[in-house]
């Protein structure tokens, strides 16, 4: 017969369970009633929390809450982290939480994961943090935290991630030697002062910018160059020896300079004999050019055949040939083949190939891409050569000299996230732009494109990569300078590589060409407050970047509408439908069949929503937008890591 104690005393425990996880499902409702979690569509009518979304359990309890960009806002209230104790991550990332941390966060001793950038948090960052010393990752960027660079810090000796960028942390950093295992750091933009400490000295000095700080990966501290200065080198007071020239340094520098001075006086001497001599056969080389481009492009009759639509029929005739005309002198004007004073040839940019002419480019072979905003684009294959992109410009009215001070701007960009511009040609009636191919076509293309049952669909991975790298080549064309814009940032001039990686194309084009090119030519993705096309500011640009965003996600052109003939305007019509509910009808049916992206696809539509906003002054920069796009990758892959790792982990502690 059982003992009769021991069945009272498991009778009296039995029935606790319940009422454990009925305080953790309290306290999540407490959650959402304080933070005005509309947005949180949790069945209450399911007496288990463990279901809800963003919501995992581990044996009942609550183990993990994530709820990152769904509108959460307003203060945390003390009393509801200490009903859910045994949580090891928590991701509120992306809302609009003010107010500080609650004190009973530190009731959950099995913490790991703390994920709190974007949102309004304030105040100094609580000491109590440092008293659960599981912490792996903390991310608090982009929030208002203040105060000291706590010391408080080498208690979390497990730390491997610690984003405190975008706040307003005052002093120095301290010396972190107990956080042995630390991967990613960022304290970038804050009010910190004084050296980079030793052990930090490994990262970028992306971690640091922003800052009064110097020391290595910075510039020098002062003082940090008399540091190496070798003893021999130092008198005795202090100072550094100043040393004598010898009398057999002096005659050295003397017949060094006096050969230097005939070396230049004899290329001098050349250059003039050369100019001399290019001037008495300028002609001549002028007529055999002309000569040499009749028999290139098979006489006066085929030129008229590619001019009356021979190319644009696909015949295969050179990508320039409709230009010969204007080349040759534009038949019997008279005008020759120089046009503005500029001679009749490519001008490259850079250390761009050099492997081919004007002559190899009119004889290449080509296909029309497509007509742009700024002209018609072609594939001209080179019987000799790389295969490149040529674009015939129209409705170009400014002057050759200016025409060149522009278009030598755009030709120096040089970003591996933009489409490089390689060589020119300028003329009274034609100009062309040379571009690297890009063998995978157009964004645009790729989503709108082959809907039938032979199409390869956009994974989300592809898709957010797409974004990152667009957004880091309008962030890169920003840094030069603030008028310098892109102007016309749309999904067609989003390009592709035989691996997917986007290039940004027709940057700086804008300026080129007169009103009547540029009406529509962003028709859905231009800013509101944009009136003259050929102006457009960077917060215009961001705007365009947004809709770009929202094309990415949603799936749907802003150009084209499946609900009204003039167009869907994207931004209001996905605000329209999280305005009633936060649901999966936003996004495109081909990215929701991939699992555990669903907070990423959230976040970034959130970013596209901040992108699109109406008023300018309240639309983020490139650069925080590309950062933002750039962790939301990487939170999201460490976060996967972080669940694959689980097991190894706890046998850790």
């Amino acid at each position: 017969m059982q003992n009769p104690f021991t069945l009272f005393l498991f009778l009296l425990l039995l029935p606790l369970a319940k009422p454990d996880l009925a305080s953790q499902r309290a306290a999540l409702l407490s959650l959402r009633s304080s933070v005005a979690g509309r947005t949180l569509f949790w069945n209450t009518t399911n007496q288990t929390p463990c279901n809800w979304a963003g919501v995992k359990c581990d044996q009942d309890r609550v183990v993990e809450l994530h709820l990152p960009g769904v509108s959460l806002s307003g203060q945390i209230p003390t009393g509801i982290f200490s009903n859910l104790t045994h949580l090891r991550t928590v991701s509120l990332r992306f809302n609009a939480l003010t107010g500080k941390i609650p004190s009973d966060l530190a009731s959950c001793i099995n913490l790991r994961n703390l994920y709190l950038q974007r949102n309004l948090f304030s105040g100094p960052i609580p000491h109590f943090l440092f008293d659960l010393p599981d912490l792996v990752r903390v991310n608090f960027g982009f929030n208002n935290f203040s105060g000291q660079f706590s010391t408080g810090f080498n208690n979390l000796t497990r730390l491997r991630t610690l984003f405190l960028e975008n706040n307003q942390l005052q002093g120095s950093i301290p010396d972190l030697n107990n956080v042995v295992n630390l991967e990613q750091f960022n304290v970038s933009n804050n009010l910190l002062n004084g050296s980079v400490p030793l052990k930090l000295q490994t990262f970028t000095k992306d971690s640091f910018l922003g800052n009064s700080l110097c020391g290595k990966p910075l510039s020098l501290c002062p003082g940090d160059e008399g540091d190496n200065v070798p003893p021999s080198e130092i008198g005795n007071n202090g100072g550094k020896k100043k040393k004598k020239l010898s009398g057999g340094a002096i005659a050295g520098i003397v017949i060094g300079s006096m050969v230097g001075l005939l070396l230049v006086a004899f290329v001098l001497i050349l250059l003039c004999a050369k100019k001399r001599s290019s001037k008495k056969t300028s002609s001549a080389d002028v007529a055999a050019v002309k000569d040499r481009e009749l028999e290139v492009n098979g006489g006066e009759n085929k030129v008229n055949n590619v001019e009356n639509g021979g190319l644009a029929n696909g015949n295969g005739y050179s990508v320039a040939a409709a230009a010969v005309a204007a080349l040759r002198g534009n038949g019997n004007k008279g005008s020759g083949v120089v046009s503005g004073g500029g001679a009749k040839k490519l001008v490259f940019f850079g250390n761009s190939a050099r492997g081919f002419g004007l002559e190899d480019l009119l004889r290449a072979s080509a296909e029309v891409l497509g007509k742009g905003t700024f002209g018609t684009a072609y594939k001209a294959v080179l019987d000799v050569g790389p295969v490149v992109a040529v674009k015939r410009l129209k409705d170009v009215t400014i002057s050759e000299m200016e025409f060149k001070e522009k278009i030598e701007l755009v030709g120096a960009m040089d970003n591996e996230n933009l489409v490089p511009l390689r060589a020119y040609y300028f003329s009274r009636d034609e100009k062309l732009l040379v571009y690297d191919y890009m063998s995978m076509g157009s964004l645009s293309a790729l989503l709108h494109g082959n809907k039938g049952a032979g199409r390869t669909p956009l994974s989300w991975e592809l898709r957010s990569a797409i974004a990152l790298r667009a957004a880091r080549g309008i962030e890169y064309l920003h840094s030069q300078g603030p008028n310098v814009s892109h102007g016309n940032i749309k999904s067609s001039n989003i390009l592709l590589t035989e691996s997917y990686e986007a290039r940004v194309s027709d940057f700086g084009l804008a300026q080129l060409v007169g009103p009547s090119s540029t009406p529509n030519r962003v028709a859905g993705y231009r800013a509101p407050e944009v009136t003259d096309p050929r102006k457009v500011s960077q917060k215009a640009d961001v705007y365009s970047f947004g809709v770009l965003l929202l094309e990415l996600l949603t799936g749907k052109a802003p150009t084209h509408s499946l609900l009204n003939e003039e167009g869907v305007d994207l931004p209001r019509w996905v605000q329209s439908v999280v305005r009633e509910e936060w649901t999966s009808e936003v996004f495109d049916l081909e990215l929701l069949k991939y699992q555990n992206v669903e907070e990423e696809m959230v976040q970034l539509l959130q970013i596209a929503v901040d992108c699109a906003e109406p008023y300018p002054d309240k639309r983020p920069s490139m650069s925080e937008v590309a950062q933002s796009i750039q962790e939301l990758r990487r939170s999201s892959l460490k976060e996967d890591q972080d669940q694959i790792q689980h097991h190894d982990l706890i046998n850790d502690i």
